[in-house]
């Protein structure tokens, strides 16, 4: 192969790859999380979240609210370093602040949605899960380790903003609840939204010939996952073109008022969803339309969104809305557009037999390949979804491909050099080791359960886990007791 051919081959594996991103199931899942991420910043107050952090909050409050405080704050893997900072400073206990820091960015409202639908539901499952129930162990055993340290720092903070009593107002939950609706429905795989209703044709011509054409430009291959590109993906690449100058003439500036890009933008916006709801079907009679139940949802989720908001929110809550939406959009999305491109060209270089032969199997190594992976390689929250998809189509089991997506948003080499300025380098390094067996155990267990093995034995291997772990505690407790009362006799002689 010469190199321009070599080179031709690895820009259509990215094209493909960007069709497969840009593809109508994606857009239906990005653009509402782009949306919600931006309402839980500008609608909910972050007093309401972090004042359960405080050291006068229960441990059964403080923990949780802990692990979904990412979540309701829409945190990227960059963003919650300052927070976790801000909030560890204010007087938050060294265990909740751990957790926070851990579980943030991987239950990620935008991370998880794009997980569910580039890879699975049942990973984006396994990573809720195993990321909340190991970031709260993380942080109990730091806070167990670290008691004496704590305990310190929690008499030289006050509780500052943790004695604030900022509400959500019910017109931002109702707002937040018809977003994740939008979601829901743009994203579920049931027959009632994916069955067509109503179909009409569109006298275009022979449009099996210009799906032709795209496939000979961008080829489809299955095998590793790349849809090619189609005929309406062509089109929604179009109407995002279009959504991306009217936004910056529109929204960029919102926060001083609407003008007339502004509602250019937010009717694109919506005229996306819907054609992205569309099933097209090209033939050679025309372009078949077909009217499906997603479809129609989109319209009745669109419409109660849009009346909530002209009813129920003030302006300066829209506006603020959009500006948080369209920051979060301007900050992820074109990190994401370069990040898959460059993932698709990469596959090409990458020998299938490769990845089979270090990860194709839910081993030991093979987990902590993949943790490795994940803390030493850092990609921005979200591109490290199209990079873990890639790994997926050239051979990497489930197992250690769940061990990556734990450890990828947690650990860079920045965040570590961050999180020691916080909390200090010893207390930093056993982080960054807790990080890695605990995401090592969670490929281990996920890939388990793929392989076939019963949940039952997995619990029972988990259970043996948390003895283990439970009976060193215990025992570096009680040297540390010893070692306390061995000074005491010393002072008393």
């Amino acid at each position: 192969m010469s190199v321009v051919e070599w080179l031709v081959t690895m820009l259509q594996s990215g094209a493909g790859s960007l069709a497969s991103y840009l593809a109508a199931h994606v857009l239906l899942c990005l653009v509402p999380a782009f949306f919600i991420a931006g309402a839980m910043t500008a609608l909910i107050p972050k007093e309401a979240i972090t004042r359960y952090l405080g050291r006068d909050a229960s441990p059964w409050v403080s923990y949780p609210m802990a692990a979904v405080g990412g979540f309701v704050l829409a945190v990227c893997s960059c963003t919650i370093l300052p927070l976790f900072a801000g909030i560890y400073a204010q007087g938050a206990g060294l265990g909740p602040a751990i957790t926070f820091l851990f579980v943030g960015p991987a239950i990620n409202i935008l991370a998880v949605s794009y997980t569910g639908v580039a890879i699975g539901l049942d990973i984006a499952l396994a990573r809720i899960i195993l990321s909340v129930a190991f970031g709260i162990g993380i942080g109990l055993i730091m806070a167990f380790l670290y008691r004496r340290d704590d305990k310190a720092h929690t008499l030289a903070t006050t509780s500052g903003a943790f004695a604030a009593t900022a509400r959500i107002k019910r017109a931002s939950v109702i707002f937040l609840l018809l977003l994740l609706a939008g979601l829901i429905v743009g994203t579920l795989a049931v027959p009632l939204l994916r069955d067509t209703y109503i179909q009409f044709t569109l006298p275009l011509g022979d449009t099996a010939r210009w799906q032709a054409t795209l496939d000979r430009l961008v080829p489809h291959d299955a095998g590793q996952g790349l849809e090619g590109v189609s005929v309406q993906g062509v089109l929604l690449i179009g109407l995002l073109a279009l959504i991306g100058l009217t936004a910056w003439l529109g929204l960029d500036h919102i926060d001083e008022g609407f003008n007339a890009w502004s509602w250019a933008a937010l009717g694109l916006i919506a005229l996306t969803l819907l054609v992205a709801a569309l099933r097209f079907t090209p033939t050679a009679e025309g372009l078949v339309i077909g009217i499906t139940g997603r479809f129609i949802g989109e319209v009745l989720v669109l419409g109660a969104v849009a009346w909530v908001a002209w009813k129920w929110l003030d302006e300066y809550e829209v506006r603020e809305w959009l500006w948080e939406s369209w920051r979060f959009v301007k900050q992820i999305f074109p990190l994401l557009i370069v990040g898959v491109f460059i993932a698709g060209m990469v596959r090409v270089l990458i020998p299938p037999t490769l990845i089979e032969t270090i990860a194709g199997k839910n081993t030991l190594l093979a987990n902590l390949a993949g943790v490795l992976f994940g803390v030493f390689m850092y990609f921005p929250t979200l591109v490290e979804v199209p990079i873990a998809n890639m790994f997926l189509g050239l051979g990497m089991h489930r197992g250690p491909l769940l061990a990556y997506l734990m450890a990828d948003p947690e650990l860079s080499i920045q965040s570590i050099l961050i999180t020691a300025k916080v909390i200090g380098q010893k207390k930093t390094w056993v982080y960054v080791g807790l990080v890695t067996l605990f995401s090592t155990l969670a490929g281990l267990l996920y890939g388990a359960w793929v392989d076939g093995v019963s949940l039952q034995r997995i619990a029972a291997y988990l259970l043996a886990v948390a003895v283990v772990l439970g009976l060193g505690l215990w025992l570096i407790g009680r040297r540390e007791r010893r070692v306390v009362q061995t000074g005491s006799i010393s002072k008393i002689e």
